[in-house]
């Protein structure tokens, strides 16, 4: 598995990393505790060492299966979490409200605010560190933007973390790059974590631009477009009801179909190597310029491994100019 620095924090972290929302449970219409588990040892044990959860995925309930399933494997993980999604407080932007299984309408279980105090990031941190049953988060990142907290105010308290010990490297997600420019010139920023895929491509003018120039490591979140790039979602596929993708427009039947016929149009250079539809599009994400990691969810082992061994694929300038074609096809249509 190919390893990569985050920023300029020393960190090596494999290419692929684990995206553990889908295993908290919350949106994605429950989890089985013992898959999530064997999907995190079948992650490790294919090479990934990149795990990233955060306090919002199910509530605290991701990092406390991460915490329990990395227990005698911390030494292989590059742990990461995040802080700013609170629900303990009432400080900052209201957000959202949720119950245990999805974003309410009206009121909810949990009031969930955008906020980045230093008092509550400094509460945050020791809740995670509890959940996750580790002394020290390799890589902490403030999960949303909150407008009403000085950047300087929160990154003062990130760099008194790192220097307490308890976090090694300072990463954001879900930021524009002034706010960006603005951590940066408080302390050391070392990756931005943004939603990329073939399907969502904002991030190319703007953000990547920004992390090439400086230096900081870009990790792409939901780069299979939430399991629509697999090619194993197709048009008749029955969402449960907490599943956020039974409400999205992207999932509907008709977009599903056009989906489909982008995609048979990779199924000849996917089978040239050898490979699925989900690790082609995982291969072309970690070659495009400035996107040094991806991080994809897996629900059971064999998600896991399959995801893995697209860090192992090479894929030529003429594999990478066909896919780009058929994408702007579809973006065209």
């Amino acid at each position: 598995m190919q390893k990569r620095l985050l920023g300029a924090s020393n960190i090596e972290a494999s290419v692929i990393g684990l995206g553990t929302w889908a295993i908290g449970g919350w949106m994605w219409g429950g989890t089985d505790e013992k898959e999530s588990v064997a999907a995190i040892h079948a992650a490790i044990d294919a090479g990934i060492n990149l795990i990233d959860t955060a306090p919002a995925y199910g509530f605290g309930l991701s990092e406390e299966i991460v915490g329990r399933a990395i227990a005698g494997r911390r030494d292989k993980v590059v742990l990461a979490t995040k802080c700013g999604m609170v629900w303990h407080c009432k400080k900052g932007n209201l957000f959202f409200n949720s119950d245990k299984g999805n974003i309410t309408k009206g009121s909810g279980q949990y009031q969930v605010h955008r906020y980045l105090g230093r008092e509550s990031i400094r509460y945050e941190v020791e809740q995670s560190l509890r959940r996750l049953k580790v002394d020290c988060i390799d890589l902490y990142q403030t999960h949303w933007q909150d407008p009403t907290t000085p950047i300087a105010e929160t990154m003062a308290e990130l760099m008194r973390l790192k220097e307490e010990g308890k976090i090694r490297a300072i990463g954001v997600s879900n930021a524009t790059p002034e706010e960006m420019g603005r951590y940066c010139a408080a302390g050391q920023l070392d990756s931005d974590q943004e939603k990329y895929s073939m399907l969502d491509r904002g991030a190319d003018k703007r953000n990547l631009p920004f992390t090439l120039e400086k230096g900081v490591a870009f990790l792409a979140y939901s780069p299979l477009a939430k399991g629509l790039l697999t090619g194993a979602i197709g048009p008749d596929r029955v969402f449960n009801k907490d599943d956020q993708r039974l409400s999205d427009p992207r999932f509907s039947a008709e977009s599903r179909r056009r989906v489909a016929a982008m995609l048979e149009a990779f199924r000849p250079i996917a089978s040239g190597h050898g490979i699925t539809l989900g690790q082609l599009a995982i291969a072309w994400t970690i070659r495009q310029p400035g996107c040094t990691h991806a991080l994809i969810g897996a629900r059971n082992a064999g998600q896991a491994s399959e995801n893995a061994a697209a860090g192992a694929v090479k894929l030529g300038a003429a594999d990478l100019a066909a896919i780009d074609r058929a994408i702007a096809g579809f973006q065209a249509a």
